[in-house]
């Protein structure tokens, strides 16, 4: 324990992990950046945003060497480059379902960025969102290092479903969970995604009916304007 714990605290200190460090907190911000233009543009166009808020976080020396422990990999900084596609994360959150999809298919359109990874797991049990695994080129003092992201894309309810799934089932001691804890998180996923849905249904016809009730009056003035 002592000895993992020395090992540790090398590598937390090392000026390379330092490095490593702003490398994926510069990528994270530029992808970040991506979604707030995006955001922007479609409350310019549509006037509302589809993004709720975002957020990014890159992940702690102690988070990272975890993880390659439990792979039985080498605490080194290349082992980490190379095998762990989430050291920086963004998570960019919305409003509804159908956003999430609008979002992620603004944002694969984006010439600068290769998706590595791709699943929807909105489809699935998990109900925890659209992920993506992506590289972004980072402009240092050298030159673009291409540089990999994991995003999640989620509704509000997918978010708090996701967060509290991860406490419950993923830092808890899994010995010591309940019997027919994970049976229990599927049907509360299924319940979340239900009202996650029924959100969606009201917002639609909300906007159906705010389109009916102004067609004739904009129908009159386009008239008015004619004459």
């Amino acid at each position: 324990m002592e000895h993992t714990e020395k090992l540790l605290a090398a590598f937390a200190d090392t000026r390379e992990f330092v490095v490593l460090r702003n490398l994926y907190e510069s990528a994270s911000k530029q992808l970040a950046l991506k979604f707030e233009v995006l955001n922007s543009e479609f409350n310019v166009l549509y006037a509302r945003n589809p993004i709720h808020h975002i957020e990014s976080r890159v992940k702690s020396a102690e988070s990272i060497a975890a993880k390659l422990a439990k792979r039985g990999l080498p605490l080194t900084i290349e082992t980490a480059q190379e095998n762990l596609n989430d050291i920086a994360g963004v998570r960019v959150i919305c409003n509804y379902i159908d956003d999430v999809y609008r979002v992620a298919e603004m944002f694969e359109r984006q010439k600068d960025v290769e998706i590595v990874k791709r699943q929807d797991y909105i489809q699935t049990p998990n109900y925890n969102g659209y992920h993506m695994v992506v590289t972004i080129p980072v402009y240092l003092t050298d030159g673009p290092v291409e540089t990999k992201v994991e995003i999640q894309i989620r509704t509000i309810a997918m978010d708090f479903w996701a967060s509290l799934e991860h406490d419950i089932r993923y830092k808890a001691d899994k010995s010591k969970l309940p019997k027919g804890i994970n049976e229990e998180m599927y049907a509360a996923a299924g319940k979340i995604a239900e009202i996650d849905q029924q959100m969606q249904d009201m917002y639609r016809r909300i906007k159906a009916a705010e389109k009916n009730t102004a067609s004739p009056a904009l129908s009159e003035l386009k008239k008015q304007d004619r004459e």
